[in-house]
């Protein structure tokens, strides 16, 4: 073997300084940092003990060849020009992973047929047999990376991932890959912990990841050992005496270092991950140093006894949740300011380190970090923030006082307000759950700001819970205002009798421009909900409004009596409920306008569910046209169409990039309902509808039509304590004014 090797040693983005110091530890030459990666030089024991010892490497690679090539012939020619014999034979199974990245070869599944065709073309030619081809743990794995017209090739020495280290029996729903726990342990600095004896804590373990990794740094156990092959096991030109050595070199520095270890203890509040977790602490052979124990990180949260005891402070360490979806990232706010709360009560002195995508949940934490380190989870960037606690806050001590409210010393369980708000909201929900069910009524309103102190409004769908949190003024304490919402959260679920999964909290602020079409959330979860007999698309993740405005439940309702056999148009239509309920109620045709791809697909979602729209027939029938009300509407003055029955609900500001020019209902309702008028048969009617606060109707409507306000009507019994629409029916006969019972 030649001892010039050239090695490439694969990572995470963001942790190559980390490879590049464990390559350093093992006497690596010709180290240099890449991209996602280090190359380093030397000989094979060099490689091995890179496999063996590396906690945040991925794969480590020997480059068979580098060689350039102008076509996809070129790159069959230079495989098949290597003796292939020397490495495996065709008992072994084999893997080819291919990268390409504008490369003259654009297709990496192509490319990866043409080197699986060279490597197998060879063998067949020599010895009339073939070697097979397999995904799942081959034997040997080749890597071709391919760049311009250049080719490397690689030997993967490693097999399966490195971050696979052989002591996870089970996970839990959201498993922290080893390599990264390794790298939060390196930024931590945890080497400066053990080696003078002081403990770790990871009240939030999951299946003990960062804690096995803790247990294996601390007592210098290589994280390889209990690997049982790697991808130079089946290799023809692997030096098994050489292995041994380092193997047995390995396993005297973990017996050594397994002598001296420091506290090492976590807890978690699921019991089932508890029993995960004492199983693979097992599994790494671990249970003597590892003490687990089920425990709630939010509530009265202590370190384990042996270390309150000791009275050593030490590292706090863990990976809390950090859901993307919107209504979840706001829940979570909770849980870190809760958790946060229990470090400043019973952490004092010690360092707390924690791992999220969210900065909005870090911050809720209620410390300020003295360090950020950016890392990658899987392909999610995250960011670990470090804190310093410190349970008297720095204020406090400029004035000389304990301030252990503010502090984070845990406050009493509810306040005189937080009772208020909840026997408000049990009052609410057990008058309207009966009046709900007696009018078989799924989806309705249950509170919104009864108390000002709890400024959210709280809408159930089915089992859902739909909680939308009203951004706080400037003037009003941040803090203040995140206690309150923490105390909604609280008890939400259980007084309207659903579990805190399907609660989904949002904060509700005044929407500019477009950004009221914009999506909040990637879920794309839709849940069927039904309403008087029709069923409606709703999704409580991605949006701020969920797609069926409750508000109008009785409008709808009115608009099926008045549709029978009329032409309907539905202009600022949204989802188109109102359009549904026209359909069902016998309307000839239906036409619903509105700006926005997302909301009509979504409308003619809503149809199709209902068994409308899915005929050639219904489909001449049921329009939906992608446009700008105002602009539509002008056209189709122009074309003379008419319309009997017509609903409008525009919003109340609108500057949206996809309309000609921006609306105001203060000021464009006159236009906008004159068109509607122009639009309207002289038998027609016009139900006009605007949640616009301080609406005013201009009297000179007055002038061109009849006009009745039917808010009255149009407001159900869950509005009755706070309406959140004005509506009015338009006429140009004062005989069509009459509505239907």
């Amino acid at each position: 073997m030649s001892s010039s090797n050239y090695f490439f040693a694969t990572c995470s983005k963001g942790v190559e300084d980390l490879l590049e110091k464990e390559l350093q530890l093992l006497d690596a030459p010709q180290i240099k940092i890449h991209v996602g990666g280090v190359s380093f030089g030397g000989d094979f024991e060099h490689a091995y003990k890179a496999c063996l010892w590396s906690r945040v490497a991925s794969r480590v690679l020997y480059q068979l060849k580098e060689f350039k090539i102008e076509s996809d012939d070129d790159l069959y020619s230079e495989i098949i020009d290597i003796d292939w014999s020397e490495h495996f034979s065709v008992s072994n199974t084999l893997a080819i992973d291919c990268f390409s990245s504008h490369s003259v070869v654009t297709n990496s599944h192509y490319a990866t047929l043409r080197v699986k065709d060279a490597i197998v073309d060879q063998f067949m030619q020599r010895s009339d047999e073939r070697p097979s081809i397999s995904k799942d743990n081959p034997d040997i794995r080749i890597n071709v990376y391919l760049s311009d017209n250049q080719c490397l090739l690689y030997f993967d020495l490693s097999g399966e991932a490195l971050h696979k280290r052989g002591y996870r029996q089970g996970v839990g729903s959201a498993p922290l890959r080893e390599t990264l726990a390794a790298a939060m342990l390196y930024r931590a600095r945890w080497n400066t912990y053990y080696e003078q004896g002081l403990p770790i804590n990871d009240p939030m373990c999951g299946s003990a990841t960062l804690l096995i990794e803790a247990a294996m740094m601390a007592s210098n156990t290589a994280p390889g050992l209990l690997r049982k092959q790697f991808g130079f096991s089946h290799w023809k030109q692997f030096d098994r005496l050489l292995w041994e050595d380092v193997l047995r070199e390995a396993e005297e520095k973990k017996k050594a270092g397994e002598e001296c270890l420091p506290i090492i203890c976590g807890s978690d509040v699921d019991e089932i991950l508890v029993g995960i977790a004492r199983k693979n602490i097992n599994e790494a052979g671990l249970s003597s140093f590892i003490k687990i124990s089920l425990q709630d990180a939010t509530e009265d949260l202590s370190p384990c006894s042996d270390v309150a005891t000791g009275g050593k402070p030490g590292l706090v360490i863990t990976n809390p949740p950090y859901g993307k979806r919107i209504g979840q990232v706001q829940l979570l706010r909770t849980l870190y300011y809760r958790f946060g709360l229990q470090l400043k009560a019973h952490y004092n002195g010690w360092t707390a380190v924690i791992i999220t995508s969210e900065q909005e949940l870090a911050q809720s934490i209620g410390m300020r970090a003295f360090r950020k380190n950016a890392l990658f989870n899987g392909a999610l960037k995250s960011t670990l923030y470090q804190y310093r606690i410190d349970s008297i806050d720095p204020k406090a001590k400029a004035t000389g006082s304990d301030n252990k409210t503010d502090a984070g010393l845990v406050p009493a369980r509810q306040s005189e307000h937080a009772l208020m708000f909840a026997n408000r909201l049990k009052k609410n929900y057990k008058h309207l759950k009966k009046w709900a069910r007696k009018n078989n009524i799924s989806c309705y309103r249950v509170y919104d700001s009864d108390i000002p102190q709890y400024a959210v409004a709280i809408d159930i769908y089915d089992n859902w819970v739909h909680v939308q949190e009203y951004k706080a003024p400037k003037t009003i304490d941040k803090t203040k205002a995140f206690l309150r919402i923490n105390d909604v959260i609280d008890v939400v679920a259980e007084i309207l009798e659903t579990e805190q999964e399907y609660v989904v909290l949002k904060v509700r602020k005044k929407q500019e421009g477009a950004s009221q079409y914009q999506k909040q959330d990637q879920k794309n979860q839709k849940l069927v909900v039904e309403e008087n007999g029709l069923k409606f698309l709703i999704n409580v993740y991605d949006y701020i409004d969920t797609g069926l405005f409750l508000d109008h439940r009785n409008t709808r309702q009115l608009v099926k009596k008045m549709a029978q056999g009329r032409t309907f148009l539905n202009l600022f239509a949204y989802t188109g409920s109102v359009t549904v309920y026209a359909a069902a109620g016998g309307a000839e045709t239906t036409t619903t306008v509105d700006m926005s791809n997302t909301y009509l697909n979504w409308a003619e979602e809503n149809l199709s569910i209902n068994g409308y729209g899915d005929s050639a027939y219904s489909q001449s029938q049921h329009k939906f046209i992608r446009a700008d009300c105002l602009e539509w509407m002008k056209k189709a003055i122009a074309d003379n169409q008419q319309y009997q029955l017509i609903f409008i609900d525009p919003p109340t500001f609108s500057n949206s990039k996809k309309m000609s020019t921006s609306l105001d209902i203060s000021r464009d309702h006159v236009a906008l309902l004159s068109g509607c008028l122009a639009l309207l048969a002289e038998d027609g009617q016009i139900i006009f509808s605007t949640n616009a606060k301080k609406f005013k109707l201009d009297a000179s409507i007055n002038e061109d039509c009849f006009v009745k306000e039917i808010t009255s009507m149009t407001t159900s019994e869950d509005y009755r304590r706070k309406p959140l629409h004005r509506c009015w029916l338009l006429t140009k006969q004062e005989s069509a004014l009459q509505i239907p019972v």
